[in-house]
């Protein structure tokens, strides 16, 4: 990843002289806003100058206002919102060489010899299009007499830099595009409310989530909802899947469960290629089951709605990494397109990535499915292993005699439970003896067993069900000790921030004292603080920062707020901008207070709104509501 503060060069000066123009093309995806400030700021922080190019490549080709500078206070604002506030199209004229000889007018015109794409692989590939015939562009432009060639000599090559926008997580290259994260999350409060109601009526739900041709959102989906079944593009099921899914759903039903749900990506196929769709997976089940099933679609939704804190961050590093590509390319350098590989944002060759993406389409066709998996990367691969082995329900009749427990330790966080209940049933998979551990290490005296079904529905429950305490073992060691062989542990799994870490240390360094402390032991990081050696994220740390995100918009958007509201002879009603319950309040009584007087209750205040003035505001408000309507 680049470095700005670049050694021996004053990174304030890096873009002299240079101009850089930024567009967002293809469908839109949260976070892209992210991507642009990001990519306008760091642009104009070396000194370069920075223009927005608004609707996509359509404002490329038409030129005039649709190009813009762009200042600092122009992103102001902007990182919270969804979509793309420059504005997306799909241009048919960009895909024609005329088309194009517009758009290499306008650059030249204004002096951009830097491009920074931000869309999907067919936006991205236009771009490298648009790179590799810019030298023969400006040949035509120069002999049409509508740029000179001292302007051509200036503009004498453009260089090229994409990054990835697309809710479907379908470029090859990078773990992460953005808003993919995004997406999941409006899915998954989906998933949350379906099943609340799903367990009141013991119903089956069929949920199609948005994937063409790429199952990523479908996959993960269900790997974060526990769900029965998957139906992806890549992957599609066996022959006799039917009976397969019918039985999975009446096992389920018989171990307890009041309710089934299953995914599907829009663009599942089975062996033939032929679609599989929600409507006839809900005919299937209520045939053949008899179970109450609903089917729904999310559709567009799963676009919309604020960017999630990791795709406002992922954004702006991509941004950030972009700007240095640029300005770091030479006429030689072919186009990249910066991607997440593990925690760090890399530049990759973009028209390598392009054909691996389209390499996985091919593979598809072909009814190559293990080969589409494996090109899909492998984040997607270990997804689809890891939901293939919590999706069994038949646990081994063969026992490996290995008893594993597992606590939790410090704090609880939000992810601790999902990760018990995939620690247990991988466990069991292999045949192991799993027992529970409640509250931390001083529950090490009272190890219970737990059971497939005790946690199947711990996904998406928050804290811990286990329990858990910020005790250290020090002073419990001996009876930890005792225990450990009493209940013949085997192997500890300890779930949990700072103190689980250091908890840990303590008992290996207990180990020269007590031999039964002699086994392994694991630590999982769930902590929301993020500060576990070792590990770039923890557990509960992406649900914390997203909970702080949503309640700074929140604020953020209030604290800016001044609202005059007029009614006939009525006086103005002015909130003002500090933050405290009245602005709460403001979006349910908007309606009432627009027909109220100043001068019977007033919302002008500057103090604290304590419960006492709650009392008293509700109190004139139903009185003056009542009055108002004659009550």
């Amino acid at each position: 990843m680049a470095n700005i503060n670049t050694a021996g060069v004053d990174p304030t000066k890096m873009g002299v002289g240079r101009a850089i123009a930024v567009l967002t093309s293809g469908g839109d995806a949260q976070g892209m806003n992210a991507a642009v400030r990001a990519t306008v700021r760091v642009g104009l922080y070396t000194g370069a100058k920075v223009f927005f190019v608004h609707e996509g490549y359509q404002g490329l080709v038409d030129g005039g206002d649709h190009i813009r500078p762009a200042t600092w206070e122009s992103v102001s604002m902007m990182l919270q919102l969804g979509g793309t506030v420059i504005g997306s199209a799909r241009c048919k004229d960009f895909q024609t060489r005329e088309g194009r000889l517009k758009a290499a007018f306008n650059l030249v015109k204004l002096g951009v010899t830097n491009l920074c794409v931000i869309g999907g692989d067919g936006s991205l590939t236009g771009a490298n299009i648009f790179r590799t015939e810019w030298s023969d562009l400006l040949k035509d432009l120069i002999s049409k007499g509508k740029i000179t060639k001292e302007e051509a000599k200036t503009s004498s090559h453009l260089n090229i830099v994409g990054m990835v926008g697309s809710i479907d997580n379908d470029f090859c290259g990078t773990d992460m595009t953005i808003g993919t994260d995004s997406a999941l999350h409006r899915i998954i409060e989906v998933v949350d409310s379906i099943t609340t109601t799903a367990q009141s009526h013991q119903r089956a739900f069929i949920l199609e989530v948005m994937g063409r041709h790429c199952g990523y959102l479908a996959l993960v989906t269900a790997l974060a909802c526990g769900a029965d079944w998957v139906f992806i593009p890549e992957m599609p099921p066996d022959d006799g899947w039917e009976d397969h899914l019918c039985r999975r759903l009446t096992e389920t039903r018989k171990a307890g469960s009041r309710l089934n749900v299953i995914i599907v990506a829009e663009g599942a196929i089975n062996k033939e290629g032929k679609p599989i769709t929600c409507d006839q997976l809900k005919d299937l089940v209520t045939k053949r089951l008899g179970y109450d099933t609903r089917a729904t679609t999310l559709g567009h939704v799963q676009r919309g709605g604020t960017p999630s804190a990791f795709d406002r961050v992922l954004g702006s590093r991509m941004g950030v990494e972009a700007v240095m590509a640029l300005l770091e390319a030479t006429p030689e350098t072919p186009a990249c397109v910066v991607s997440l590989s593990g925690n760090q944002a890399v530049r990759l060759p973009l028209m390598e990535c392009v054909q691996v993406t389209k390499d996985v389409t091919v593979a598809m066709n072909e009814g190559r499915f293990d080969d589409a998996v494996k090109l899909r990367g492998r984040s997607f691969e270990n997804n689809w292993n890891t939901y293939k082995l919590l999706a069994h329900v038949r646990p081994p009749e063969t026992k490996s005699n290995i008893n594993v427990a597992i606590l939790n330790v410090g704090a609880p966080c939000a992810g601790m439970n999902a990760a018990v209940r995939t620690a247990v049933r991988i466990g069991i998979i292999q045949g192991h003896n799993m027992l529970a551990v409640h509250d931390g290490f001083e529950g090490l005296a009272e190890e219970k067993p737990i059971t497939w079904n005790t946690v199947g529905d711990w996904t998406g429950k928050g804290g811990s069900e286990l329990g858990t305490k910020r005790v250290l073992p020090g002073k419990y060691m001996e009876e930890i000790s005792l225990n450990i062989a009493k209940y013949n542990i085997h192997a500890l799994v300890i779930i949990g921030g700072f103190e689980a870490f250091s908890g840990a240390l303590e008992m290996v360094q207990g180990r020269e004292k007590y031999e039964e402390l002699c086994i392994p032991m694991v630590i999982i990081p769930a902590t929301v603080s993020n500060n576990v050696p070792g590990s770039d994220f923890s557990i509960g740390a992406d649900t914390a920062l997203n909970t702080i995100t949503t309640v700074r918009d929140t604020a953020h958007t209030l604290s800016g707020c001044t609202v005059y509201k007029y009614h006939n002879d009525y006086q103005p009603i002015f909130v003002n901008n500090f933050i405290n319950l009245k602005k709460v309040f403001r979006f349910f009584l908007i309606d009432l207070t627009i027909q109220l007087k100043v001068k019977e209750i007033s919302l002008c205040s500057k103090s604290q709104f304590h419960a006492t003035d709650l009392l008293v505001f509700f109190q004139n408000a139903y009185t003056l509501l009542f009055k108002h309507l004659g009550g």
